[in-house]
């Protein structure tokens, strides 16, 4: 050979940065040097940092190197690493690779490469198993998920940025989190048709993984998933324990991580509630973007049944429509199943949609305490919580547990009942309409701020529910 192997090398580290992000070739390729080149045997020898990066080369990045070898040296040419094992003490080691066209050979045929130095990359054409029905278009904005909504469609617009990599997104049953996750999944394949998308659930995840292991094809598996550009997960809850499936995910999330592709997590409780989950994997979870879907308030509620209403053609008065948004618990899938029950109802027996309909099918589709919240029940469950005695509350104290409790109590009151402040004021202490306004005021504006004390109210509002 003519040319310098040396400078051959540096050719294949040219090509090689064409088809990798900046970071891949910083952190793999770069530190690999150029060691010698017997022309006899055709075979290039390359110096490695360590046995860890020879291992991830011959994993990972095989089919690269083979096609750069084979188009700057020619074919035939032989692959073999002198890896470091003790840089102090120069021990080394020689490692060989496989063959390079005999690697070649064994690959399947893949689409054309589509400029002169982009290699061939993975097929694109794989099922995303996203809904096509759970859309941007079709979930309603409210003040319960603006924050990761517009984060989420931030994500789908631009998802090669590693900004709020990975995407964590928790909350109750029934807040819309499958939604949103296919909602940035199909506005991703939507503007960039050649991203690999995939939504898969955890359970179902767990299912492959697990068939992997019987069939002896756990690599196959993790090629797969490494493969993918956009990975959304969701009910990673399920995952709680079963650590043999955590850690084959730790991988996987490792290897998209380095190479800058997108992770979108679902979730039924914070990261800090996983309990059961690998500490590694906690802190992976954590170090993107954690974000709350909280239940739709009522007028969010109301929002989604309009809109469920304008495209199913129905017609159903407001005050009906008020009544399921106040006693669906917030939960948009009873929104959901009250709206098609109503209309099953109505096709079946000829009638209109109206309130005596409303309360006949939302007694079978959803739970409504019937016992309506007293403010003795509100007084007596705030009290229990901050650990302070009714007599406290009601008292003039301005000892500050004593005058949390007594905003909560009042906040609560004007919530979950329809009494005036004036009389809320008057069963709290004698206290007068102005002083009840300032006080829901006080509580409402903390729980914009204070992550804690909005955990320490749902809390409170969650034990409402539990009371027989």
């Amino acid at each position: 050979m003519d040319v310098n192997p040396n400078e051959l090398w540096k050719q294949c580290l040219l090509l090689i940065r064409e088809n990798v992000t900046e970071q891949q070739f910083n952190t793999w390729f770069k530190p690999v040097c150029f060691e010698s080149y017997a022309s006899a045997s055709k075979t290039l020898l390359l110096r490695v940092p360590s046995a860890f990066v020879y291992e991830y080369l011959e994993e990972n990045y095989i089919d690269l190197l083979s096609k750069v070898l084979t188009r700057v040296f020619g074919k035939g040419v032989k692959l073999s690493y002198r890896i470091v094992q003790d840089k102090e003490h120069g021990i080394t080691t020689v490692e060989e690779s496989e063959p390079v066209d005999n690697f070649v050979s064994q690959q399947p045929t893949r689409r054309g490469n589509q400029s002169p130095t982009q290699l061939d990359a993975a097929p694109s054409d794989i099922d995303s198993q996203l809904d096509p029905h759970k859309t941007f278009q079709n979930f309603i904005e409210g003040d319960s998920n603006k924050l990761p909504r517009s984060i989420g469609l931030s994500i789908a617009e631009h998802p090669n940025t590693t900004q709020f990599n990975p995407m964590f997104i928790y909350g109750p049953s029934g807040c819309g989190k499958t939604h949103l996750v296919n909602a940035i999944g199909l506005k991703t394949k939507q503007l960039y048709p050649q991203k690999r998308v995939l939504y898969i659930s955890a359970r179902l995840f767990q299912v492959q993984y697990t068939n992997s292991v019987l069939h002896n094809t756990t690599n196959d598996f993790i090629n797969f998933y490494q493969t993918i550009d956009l990975l959304i997960v969701d009910d990673i809850q399920e995952w709680m324990t079963a650590t043999k499936t955590q850690d084959t995910f730790f991988h996987i999330f490792n290897h998209l991580f380095r190479n800058g592709k997108r992770i979108i997590l679902a979730s039924d409780r914070p990261p800090v509630d996983l309990k059961g989950m690998n500490d590694r994997l906690l802190t992976r979870f954590s170090c993107g973007l954690i974000a709350e879907l909280e239940k739709p308030n009522v007028q969010l509620c109301v929002d989604i049944l309009n809109q469920k209403i304008r495209r199913d053609g129905l017609h159903i008065p407001d005050d009906v429509v008020m009544y399921i948004a106040q006693t669906a618990n917030g939960s948009v899938r009873d929104l959901q199943g009250v709206i098609n029950s109503l209309l099953a109802y109505s096709v079946v027996y000829n009638s209109h949609i109206d309130m005596r309909l409303a309360e006949r099918v939302i007694k079978r589709a959803v739970k409504v305490d019937d016992r309506p919240l007293t403010m003795d029940d509100i007084i007596e469950t705030v009290c229990n919580h901050f650990n302070v005695s009714t007599s406290s509350v009601a008292g003039r104290s301005r000892k500050r547990e004593f005058v949390v409790a007594r905003q909560v109590s009042m906040y609560l009151a004007q919530k979950y009942t329809k009494m005036p402040a004036s009389r809320i004021g008057k069963l709290v202490g004698g206290r007068d309409h102005s002083t009840v306004i300032h006080s829901c005021s006080q509580v409402e504006q903390r729980l914009k701020t204070d992550k804690a004390f909005s955990a320490e109210v749902s809390s409170i509002e969650n034990s409402f529910k539990l009371k027989p």
